[in-house]
């Protein structure tokens, strides 16, 4: 008997395999994060990296019914849970349970809330916005974004201003302001400043990776007012 998956595998668009591999990022940033940050981190970018251009070949050569369940569920774990374990790892490696219980314990319920809040925000988006050109709440992509660009950026944000953002990000999450969909040359931009971000080292990598959170938070703070419609 054909097992299911290659029976439907024709169903499956080059689209979707670009979203398969997002959620294999997802993994391996999660595998990542206990032994090596910044890798995690690097993974988690190139996880966002992938999950823009699975939209792009989608609008190019055409998607399938089944991408936009593949897409929320690659995102669950790559801009889910994957953010959510390197957090935990600098707070293991930055506080102790036994000399700073309440920083630790903060530390870990944050990454956990994270988690909680990114699954009821891809839930609600592939019900109600899929289809949109903005959506409520801030993206998954956006926040994995801000917390990996984060942990590159080195002395620039210690732990402590990694948990309260990852706090932050779990409430956005799900609130009911509306973010815009970015403009492709906006997209573009983001994109090669995340690509330099991953692949340069030392205080060069630390200078694309501020610039990376700064733009990222920009559009976090001043996206939903300021940013201009299609």
């Amino acid at each position: 008997m054909q097992p299911r998956f290659v029976r439907f595998a024709g169903r499956l668009g080059l689209a979707d395999a670009v979203t398969v591999s997002n959620a294999a990022l997802g993994f391996l940033a999660a595998v990542a994060a206990t032994v090596e940050p910044n890798l995690a981190a690097r993974l988690i970018l190139l996880a966002a990296m992938a999950d823009g251009l699975d939209g792009v070949i989608a609008r190019k050569v055409g998607g399938t019914p089944a991408g936009e369940y593949l897409d929320s569920l690659a995102d669950v774990a790559s801009f889910g849970v994957a953010p959510a374990i390197l957090v935990a790892s600098v707070v293991r490696g930055a506080w102790s349970l036994e000399s700073e219980p309440l920083l630790f314990a903060a530390g870990i319920a944050c990454p956990a809330l994270f988690v909680a809040m990114a699954v009821v925000r891809l839930g609600l988006y592939t019900a109600y916005d899929g289809d949109a050109e903005s959506t409520e709440g801030v993206q998954t992509t956006l926040a994995a974004t801000i917390l990996a660009a984060g942990v590159l950026a080195g002395w620039f944000v210690g732990p402590a201003a990694l948990v309260g953002l990852t706090a932050l990000l779990a409430a956005l999450m799900v609130t009911t302001v509306n973010y815009p969909d970015l403009h492709w040359q906006d997209a573009l931009v983001m994109g090669v400043v995340q690509a330099l971000a991953v692949l340069l080292t030392g205080f060069p990598g630390e200078v694309f990776a501020f610039g990376l959170l700064f733009v990222a938070l920009a559009y976090l703070f001043l996206g939903p007012r300021f940013y201009w419609r299609k």
